[in-house]
């Protein structure tokens, strides 16, 4: 199955926990490079997360970043260390009967020192857990989107090699005409000259000339190029290695094409078949 190295996901939860969120995102690269980005809580699974991961994609440039929100005072409550007051009460007590001059303490003076208000602690773990669903769950969605995005792009490939196909087929048609048509025309261009020429050896010389410049063994090689498009295509596997080094043998056959033509029709088609591996070439770029 074809799969696009380009796309995004996000997702977003909440609970008593706290608030959590994610952005998967990943551009097309040579090889797999994670870029994960997480809160200091979720740091103790940084591990996992990343062979979660590497088990879902192959190729591309992948940027996950997590966001943890945790709950307010307000939402949890405060708690008050009370034996900490205790302590702080008898120390002022022991302070006063030193200096002789007991005052009372004022209230907020003592719920501000350091230590006596406290934020619950929270369970890490449960927010971990969640994570590491969450992060389940983006994974499924990030592979859907590729996968939907490679599909569009292998129907686009096919175009293109159908349009090829038929490049090679008007080519394959026209070089027939072509072949009589040299041959005439340097007959033709001889006898302007006046001159008398031994046909044997004008028909060894063209057929020469026809010999050098004759292309079917690179028509012959873009039809098969084609035919392993199609099978690559089919594959249940990472293609997109194996795809650009099948463009670089189109490109190759195309070129050698355009250096044999001694026409206008050839070298347009040519141009054409340039044209339309580019085309496919630059989406193959995208593809795991």
């Amino acid at each position: 199955m074809v799969k696009s190295m380009t796309a995004f996901a996000r997702a977003e939860m909440q609970g008593e926990w706290g608030v959590l969120s994610a952005e998967l995102r990943s551009v097309n690269h040579r090889y797999l490079d994670i870029s994960l980005r997480l809160p200091d809580e979720l740091r103790a699974i940084e591990g996992r997360m990343r062979e979660l991961l590497r088990s879902a994609l192959v190729r591309g440039k992948v940027e996950c970043v997590f966001r943890y929100q945790a709950p307010t005072m307000d939402q949890v409550g405060i708690e008050v260390d009370l034996d900490r007051i205790r302590s702080l009460l008898r120390a002022g007590a022991e302070v006063e009967r030193l200096i002789g001059d007991y005052s009372p303490y004022p209230i907020m003076d003592v719920m501000r020192w350091p230590g006596v208000v406290r934020e619950p602690q929270r369970n890490l773990e449960t927010v971990q857990s969640q994570a590491l669903g969450m992060l389940h769950g983006l994974i499924h969605d990030f592979v859907v989107t590729r996968e939907a995005e490679g599909a569009r792009l292998a129907k686009m490939l096919r175009q293109r090699a159908d349009a090829i196909a038929a490049q090679l087929d008007a080519l394959r048609a026209h070089r027939k005409d072509w072949r009589a048509g040299l041959m005439d025309k340097y007959r033709k261009r001889l006898a302007e000259f006046e001159m008398e020429v031994d046909s044997g050896r004008l028909e060894q010389e063209l057929a020469l000339v026809v010999q050098r410049l004759d292309v079917d063994e690179e028509l012959d090689r873009l039809d098969s190029h084609l035919a392993e498009l199609h099978a690559i295509l089919d594959r249940q596997e990472p293609i997109g290695r194996r795809l650009d080094f099948l463009m670089q043998e189109f490109n190759r056959e195309a070129n050698t094409l355009s250096a044999k033509s001694a026409d206008i029709e050839t070298t347009q088609a040519a141009i054409e078949l340039k044209v339309l591996i580019e085309q496919m070439r630059e989406q193959v770029q995208n593809i795991e």
